[in-house]
């Protein structure tokens, strides 16, 4: 029986943090012995929003190197840069012309991102959710790893394919989500109703992969929790839940065990527990990425072959959609 075929990109808008981690790229390195995967730095996306060009460049790279550092093996899966490859910027015009007006002005992350960059409300802003269709249905990807912030999108680009699968008679696989059961949104340290992010203002509030030891254990011995002093899982305690998620996600210990490790201990204990645990499960990724990131010549290698790879795949796709819309075959 053919494996499915898993398709997921990140953007390369600096370091991951551990809610990237933990929600979507750890899970990327397992699900290449059960699936067919396809990996993408999607650079693309990035410009939705002002970037320094040779920041975005040294970004791509770290991105890609880290993605290779938390398990990706180019050897069985396809990873690439995104701009490597031109049939999604092509599959995406298509696409468009498939995609309502209205749809795309329900997208609450449009909404989101058009108030924090009012400076710059710009139209790929508000399309690039038909752009996440293309880079998906340009391999016709059965499942999209995603967090729960992407499931609007994904339910975008299924209606998009189902769309023009009617019109246009039966081409694209209409994607599923692949949402991992624990751990799939990380919230700020800071203030653990608002999810991680490496944007926020407060240094303290997120955790990125590369920091090192003494960094992680600093931020989780400050992060917010209540004044119960009792290490469990309920409504109302949404810093120690969030702590609680990311040390089961670490350890694979469900919440009643973590309650009972640490019965009758502090909040104290608790957070520098999750710190340590965390800071030497990222360690080997740190000590790999730093590997890598100084092989320029061997990691352009592997984009390189990974965008040939994508282009071979994809292009077959991307031609039958557009012999289905009626433009004339190339020769």
């Amino acid at each position: 029986m053919d494996k499915k075929l898993i398709f997921s990109g990140i953007q390369p808008t600096g370091t991951f943090t551990l809610g990237n981690y933990i929600g979507a790229v750890r899970n990327w390195g397992p699900l290449q012995d059960e699936y067919n995967c396809i990996y993408c730095v999607v650079d693309l996306h990035a410009i939705t929003v002002k970037q320094e060009p040779a920041k975005l460049r040294k970004n791509t790279l770290d991105a890609y190197a880290l993605l290779m550092a938390c398990g990706i093996d180019t050897e069985k899966s396809i990873l690439f840069i995104q701009s490597h490859v031109k049939t999604h910027a092509e599959l995406n015009w298509v696409l468009g012309c498939s995609t309502q007006f209205g749809e795309l002005s329900r997208m609450t992350q449009f909404k989101d991102k058009s108030k924090r960059h009012a400076d710059d409300v710009n139209s790929g802003l508000f399309t690039y959710p038909v752009l996440m269709a293309a880079d998906i249905l340009a391999y016709n990807a059965d499942l999209v790893p995603v967090g729960v912030d992407q499931k609007q999108h994904l339910e975008l680009a299924r209606n998009i394919a189902q769309r023009f699968n009617q019109r246009y008679g039966e081409l694209f696989t209409v994607p599923e989500p692949y949402i991992a059961e624990i751990g799939a949104k990380v919230m700020s340290l800071q203030d653990p109703t608002k999810k991680m992010s490496k944007s926020d203002d407060n240094p303290n509030a997120c955790i990125l992969i590369l920091d090192d030891k003494d960094t992680v254990i600093r931020k989780f011995k400050r992060a917010v929790t209540d004044s119960e002093a009792e290490v469990c899982y309920r409504e109302g305690k949404d810093g120690i839940n969030n702590l609680m998620t990311i040390y089961s996600s670490v350890t694979g210990k469900s919440f009643d065990e973590i309650t009972s490790e640490f019965a009758g201990k502090g909040y104290g204990d608790f957070k520098l527990a999750v710190g340590e645990t965390v800071a030497d499960h990222l360690a080997p990724i740190r000590s790999e990425f730093d590997r890598l990131i100084q092989d320029k010549a061997y990691l352009k290698k592997c984009y390189t072959e990974g965008a040939e790879k994508a282009q071979r795949y994809s292009q077959r796709i991307v031609s039958k959609a557009y012999h289905k819309v009626g433009f004339v075959d190339k020769a």
